[in-house]
């Protein structure tokens, strides 16, 4: 897996363990249902990733206290690095949790919103996680990727303009129907973009307020 898929990835993971810690097949069923884009997220993708945040010291291995048939108590007793608790067939089931070196990595990556995360697979999972990220990353990565979107958007025109007499009225359609899709998320965009604008407004004007009410008292 590219160091770039690795780095998606990798926020997705710990941005999910922040949450509450998961069996390895929970990861993977929250990876698959939450962001949309891991849909062909196989184990062969997921574990290699795993060992790697273990080896970082990013993530802990558990076991499930509950037994075969339950799920994991995330604030039960753990048993850090011993013998896994055999289940029906003879398989453990692990359960992983964030450290505080992973809480650090996950906010580091949070802080990032440079052109990694303006790109499709970084934007899904950043923007899955802005409820844990700053205002002003957020409102950099919206701007980024409407400007990558506007690229985009004239490159598919300028390849329209060239093509229109030279393809097929499905190939035309096919591109028109690409076109559109990325103007409908420009607009939702704008729309994003907009709000943030408003609410840091707000924001600071009631900010500004404040310092006003303390220096007249």
């Amino acid at each position: 897996m590219g160091r770039n898929r690795f780095a998606v990835l990798e926020l997705a993971v710990l941005g999910l363990l922040h949450r509450t810690p998961m069996h390895g097949y929970e990861l993977r069923k929250q990876l698959t249902n939450v962001l949309g884009l891991f849909r062909a997220l196989s184990y062969g993708s997921l574990y290699p990733c795993l060992h790697e945040l273990l080896a970082a010291g990013l993530i802990a291995e558990e076991h499930d206290e509950t037994g075969p048939a339950g799920t994991a108590r995330p604030n039960g007793p753990a048993r850090l690095n011993g013998p896994a608790r055999p289940r029906r067939g003879g398989r453990a089931l692990k359960v992983y949790r964030l450290t505080a070196d992973g809480k650090e990595r996950l906010q580091e990556l949070l802080g990032e919103g440079g052109p990694a995360a303006w790109e499709d697979d970084g934007f899904g999972v950043h923007f899955a996680f802005f409820g844990q990220t700053r205002a002003d990353v957020r409102l950099r990565i919206l701007e980024g990727r409407r400007s990558r979107l506007e690229e985009r958007m004239e490159s598919i025109r300028a390849a329209l303009t060239r093509t229109r007499e030279r393809v097929d009225s499905y190939t035309l359609e096919l591109h028109r129907h690409g076109l559109e899709s990325v103007e409908r998320e420009v607009r939702w965009l704008n729309e994003l973009i907009a709000t943030e604008r408003q609410v840091a407004s707000e924001r600071e004007a009631g900010g500004q307020e404040n310092t006003s009410d303390k220096e007249s008292s």
